[in-house]
Formats: structure tokens, C-alpha cells, sequence
């Protein structure tokens, strides 16, 4: 499903934050605007606050109305009154919501409203289902580093771009020098903070020049080279080239590292699957815990988790049930301990998913085909390429 861009017209910050934690806990990947994009594209759905001055509130329907017809538009008043109700409706307004029943102070109040968020999502992917079929967006955490995050998000990107044919990218948003160019075995000239500082000149043509290119026909927008960036600061930057990334490609794959910061949650949001990957060992089960819980707390929809188990082996004395009782998931899927395999993969560049020689590149084909619905007798494996010297570099 493609994020659901949504604007907060309001003088009361404690209103707009309010609103912002419900859109985004809606279960659907929401992103907050403060206006049109740099395409002029408006948002997907307003929400108006009308508590302190109900005039001023009707015209701002009129006028959005009467600008985007099939805009989401959801009033909150101070009250209920039937007038009220019959006026903001007249106006042009989809949904009416009274503040109390949406601030918290009424157990499970905000269900109503949630449920509206998830019928606009629906209907706007009704109107645009003859369009570019919506943009996929998956993000790979890490319960813990070295945990093969990193391995899982570049293999499925590999995947998704060999078994669709369709614009696929990966973008690495590791903090600290993330490594996804060279788990491919490219040189990328740029970054991602090239991306986000020329946010004002952002679309299909200037992504072309930024992204790097890998042979299995996946783009690569590589991982920053500097320690302190991106940072809390670029969280809205981050969020605003997520956007433009999905208005070009099909699929999105984002590593986002194993630390849930300011950008990182941006990418939370804008994720249709959260993929946490974890070890079956204590320390990673402790720390997928927490992260669970936190991404709850951020209200980045906990409905969207999908736990992958990495490097099981029978030497392991944790089971799979064990660790779903403890995370409260069940475990979507499961991957074999290899470490030869991913060691020789990563120094020679190429990855797994394009080796076709190990259990473990069967079981990455196996689960990208469960996310876009292929059956294995549609699909033509490649033949194994020829692994190159040291980091595929020379």
C-alpha cells in the first residue's frame, strides 16, 4: 500500500502531535505534509480543527473541496452538536469527530477514527488502481547489531529486482556508514545526504544521477559517509525523499540499522512491513523486545511487525516457540546459520541471492517469493556468476 500523505490544519501544536500519533496508528503507513509537494501534489487527507473557530473551519472546507474532489477531509469540534455536524458535512467534510472521543480520555475511542484513516487509504488506492500500481515499502531492523540486517534487506532487494522486473531501489539508512554498497560490490558516487540536501530538485531524473546501478537491475541509494548525519534534523527530509521515492519505483527496501532514532522513524512510517530481524540467542530476543515495544510507543503501527529469525541452528537452545511467546509474534520466516556462505558472499560482492548454489540463497528466494505472491515454477533461476577477488573491487 502506498504511504497516505496527510496534513494537520491547526493553531494548537498539542492537537497536531495528538493527531499525528493516531494517523500513524492506524495500521496503514501515513506521512505528515505541511502542504503541497515539490511536484505541486497535495495531500491524500486534512484534518481540520474547527474547537476555537467553526466559521473560519467551514470555509477551509469549502475551499478544499471545491480544489481536490477526491480529498480525505476529517473535522474534530469541540462538541457534537447536530448543526454543527450538518454544516461541516454540507461544506464538503467526510468525517466528523468530536475531541473528546479522539484525545485518549475515552478507552478505545480512537477506533472510530482509525478506522476512518484505513477507508480513505482504501478508497484512494480504488481511485488509483488503474494508475502505477502502489509503491511497497519494507524496512529491515535490526534487533541488534550484526545481526544480518544488513544481509536480509540487500538479498531481498536483489530478489524483488530479479523476480518482478520492476523498479525496485534499496536504500541504506544505517546510522553511522552503513555498508549496503559494499555488500554489493559497488562504488557509489553518491548518498543519501545528496539526496536529502537537494530535496528542491528531487524527481525521476535527478534520482537517476544519485542512485548506483547493480547488474541484477536493483538501484542503490547508498548509506552515508558521514558520522553525524543523518540526524534527528533530517527526520522530515528523510520522510519527504521516501515520498518521492515512491512515486518511482515499485518496491522500497530500506535498512534501517538496529537504533530507532529521529530518521529512522520516519522510515517506520513510511513502511507498509517493519521486518525485525533477530538471533535465537538472549541478548537479541531481549533487544527485539524492546525495539517491539518502542515502535508500539511511536505509533508506527505494531500490526505491521514481521519477525525474521536469523542464523537458527540446531546448536541453539532457544525455540522458535519460545521466542514467539516472548515477542508476542509469530515468526515469519527463518534462515539458516552460514557463515561461510555469507563470508564468501560479502568479500567477493555478490550476493547470495545470485550465487544459486546454497540453502541458504533457496531460502531468500523462497521468502522474497512469498511477499509478491510468485509461485517457484514461474521463475527461472540465473546461472551462478562467477565470484570476483576481494570485495569485487578488483
Amino acid at each position: 500500500m502506498a504511504q497516505l500523505t496527510s496534513q494537520i490544519v491547526s493553531y494548537d501544536d498539542g492537537f497536531k502531535r495528538q493527531i499525528a500519533l493516531l494517523l500513524r496508528a492506524s495500521g496503514v503507513p501515513v506521512g505528515i505534509v505541511e502542504g503541497r509537494s515539490a511536484e505541486g501534489a497535495g495531500p491524500d487527507l486534512v484534518v481540520i480543527d474547527i474547537r476555537s473557530d467553526a466559521a473560519s473551519g467551514m470555509a477551509a472546507i469549502e475551499r478544499l473541496r471545491a480544489s481536490s474532489p477526491n480529498l480525505a477531509i476529517f473535522v474534530v469540534a469541540a462538541a457534537p452538536e447536530p448543526e454543527l455536524i450538518l454544516q461541516a458535512m454540507r461544506a464538503g467534510a467526510n468525517e466528523f469527530f468530536p475531541w473528546a472521543t479522539i484525545d485518549g480520555s475515552q478507552r478505545g475511542s480512537e477506533e472510530s477514527f482509525h478506522g476512518a484513516v484505513r477507508r480513505s487509504a482504501a478508497r484512494r488506492e480504488a481511485v488509483s488502481a488503474s494508475a502505477k500500481p502502489p509503491c511497497v515499502t519494507h524496512a529491515f531492523l535490526g534487533a541488534k547489531g550484526g545481526a544480518g540486517t544488513t544481509t536480509v534487506a540487500v538479498n531481498c532487494g536483489v530478489e524483488l529486482a530479479r523476480l518482478t522486473k520492476r523498479p525496485t531501489v534499496v536504500v541504506d539508512l544505517k546510522p553511522c556508514l552503513g555498508e549496503v554498497a559494499l555488500f554489493l560490490g559497488v562504488r557509489p558516487r553518491f548518498t543519501v545526504l545528496d539526496a536529502i540536501e537537494n530535496l528542491h530538485r528531487l524527481d525521476k531524473d535527478f534520482l537517476k544521477e544519485l542512485v548506483a546501478k547493480h547488474k541484477s537491475g536493483l538501484d542503490i541509494l547508498a548509506g552515508s559517509e558521514q558520522f553525524d548525519r543523518p540526524n534527528a534534523q533530517d527526520a522530515g527530509a528523510v520522510e519527504e525523499l521516501l515520498r518521492t521515492l515512491a512515486k518511482t519505483y515499485d518496491y522500497v527496501i530500506i535498512d534501517a540499522g538496529n537504533i530507532i532514532n529521529g530518521f529512522v522513524t520516519a522510515a517506520l512510517y513510511a513502511a507498509d512491513t517493519i521486518f525485525m530481524v533477530t538471533n535465537p540467542d538472549v541478548p537479541s530476543i531481549r533487544n527485539a523486545q524492546r525495539l517491539v515495544e518502542r515502535v508500539r510507543q511511536l505509533g508506527a503501527g505494531g500490526e505491521r511487525i514481521k519477525i525474521l529469525l536469523n542464523r537458527v541452528s540446531e546448536q541453539h537452545l532457544i525455540a522458535p516457540k519460545q521466542i514467539e511467546t516472548a515477542l508476542g509474534y509469530g515468526i515469519h520466516h527463518q534462515f539458516t546459520s552460514d557463515y561461510r556462505t555469507v563470508a564468501t558472499a560479502l568479500n567477493s560482492g555478490v550476493p547470495l541471492a545470485m550465487t544459486n548454489n546454497s540453502e541458504l540463497a533457496s531460502q531468500f528466494d523462497t521468502f522474497t517469493r512469498q511477499l509478491v505472491g510468485i509461485a517457484a515454477e514461474d521463475v527461472k533461476k540465473p546461472e551462478p556468476e562467477k565470484k570476483r577477488v576481494f570485495l569485487g573491487m578488483f
